[in-house]
């Protein structure tokens, strides 16, 4: 278990057994918390780093860049996925750890952008009424302006102009 606490401190993402990494889990996020809340001051907190992290460098790693990473964190300090491979999980099915914050490419898709989930569903629905509404203006107002032969204002984002500046309608055409 020593080695596997130590490849996580290492590598900051690694692949092992579910059991495993769920052992692991909890001591690394035990190691790491009692890093953050005691220190490296703490003669208890070094007996336990130097027994967990048997490299002296990742000792220092453990405070000098885990510690002010997660200092002022609320989350837990790892996650973990299940590893693509089987159809049902079992007890040997292969999971990922990881440390929150490492400098890798994440292993999951971000799903926020994802234009079936209700949310933007609602707020595009409410995009078409808005822009529905202001065209409905528009062609009201220049309607409006064309008969009364009043200078037409257009909204300044539609044609770069500031929101003071007026268009002169064109000449009627005449019928004959």
């Amino acid at each position: 278990m020593r080695q596997t606490v130590l490849g996580l401190i290492k590598y900051e993402r690694i692949e092992l057994n579910s059991n495993t990494a769920d052992e692991a889990r909890g001591y690394a996020e035990r190691l790491i918390s009692d890093a953050i809340r005691l220190g490296d001051k703490d003669r208890s907190m070094m007996e336990m780093a130097e027994h967990w992290l048997e490299e002296k460098q990742m000792v220092h790693k453990l405070f000098k860049v885990l510690v002010p990473r997660f200092e002022n964190s609320t989350a837990s300090y790892t996650k973990i996925y299940r590893a693509p491979g089987k159809f049902y999980p079992t007890t040997d099915s292969r999971t990922v750890i990881e440390l929150r914050g490492h400098p890798f490419p994440p292993l999951t898709k971000d799903l926020s952008n994802n234009r079936n989930l209700l949310h933007n569903l609602l707020l595009d629905a409410a995009k078409r009424e808005f822009r529905k509404q202001q065209y409905e203006k528009i062609v009201k107002g220049s309607s409006a302006a064309v008969e009364s032969g009043a200078p037409v204002v257009t909204p300044a984002r539609e044609t770069n102009l500031s929101v003071d500046e007026t268009v002169e309608p064109t000449e009627k055409p005449t019928v004959s």
